[in-house]
């Protein structure tokens, strides 16, 4: 395994009950992007919700009905949108791997969200595996938009995360080298002086290093 830098942030979650999640949603409009009533998401938080309120668990909204180019504009730090970098014009195009199975049904629950700080400084292909030993299971991109809609302190700067549960597969079987990432602008090149300090939605090559990436993943999902 490669060597870790220091971590100097220890984020630990601490979710929003299900059924503030579902208004939150529903306030962002995202049952409309999913074609779905209001009353769906309240109902499906309200059947899943613990008993005491409090949650580790993420409500989550199938990218087949809420694709990631929909939901990206609506995360919001400082008051700028997110976006998605220029170059990614096929974001919607990728899709979970082989080993990441996503629960039938246009909502389901992810639990034991992590940011994997731990694992700053390596690349997506070191980390899977780590992961996977771990019995972890990578974030694809639109449950860690999700995560960021829900709780914006996840993404900080110098700690942001790799969503490596999403790649994208080429014509010919092989997986195109990109992997998404959550980060926030710079405001730097193509993305515009006034998109500084804004979520993005970008990439980073499957064998590139980033200090200041870790790899999203979590215990599990359910459909509730």
């Amino acid at each position: 395994m490669p060597e870790t830098t220091p971590v100097t942030s220890t984020f630990v979650p601490g979710l929003p009950a299900l059924s503030a999640q579902a208004e939150r949603l529903i306030e962002l409009g995202v049952h409309e992007i999913a074609g779905l009533p209001a009353d769906q998401f309240r109902s499906f938080a309200k059947a899943a919700e613990a008993p005491e309120g409090a949650s580790d668990t993420l409500l989550a909204v199938h990218p087949d009905v809420a694709p990631a180019s929909a939901l990206a504009p609506l995360l919001c730090r400082e008051g700028k949108p997110g976006f998605v970098v220029t170059d990614m014009p096929d974001v919607d195009d990728f899709a979970p791997l082989d080993t990441v199975t996503l629960p039938d049904g246009p909502l389901y629950l992810l639990t034991g969200v992590d940011r994997g700080d731990r694992m700053a400084n390596w690349s997506p292909d070191e980390a899977l595996p780590a992961l996977t030993a771990e019995a972890r299971t990578p974030m694809v991109l639109t449950e860690g938009i999700h995560w960021v809609l829900q709780q914006p302190e996840a993404l900080e700067r110098n700690h942001c995360f790799m969503t490596i549960g999403s790649r994208l597969r080429k014509a010919n079987g092989t997986l195109d080298a990109r992997t998404p990432a959550i980060w926030i602008s710079n405001g730097t090149g193509r993305d515009g002086r006034e998109r500084r300090n804004a979520p993005k939605v970008g990439w980073c090559w499957a064998g590139n290093r980033h200090t200041w990436l870790g790899f999203a993943s979590a215990t599990g999902r359910t459909a509730g």
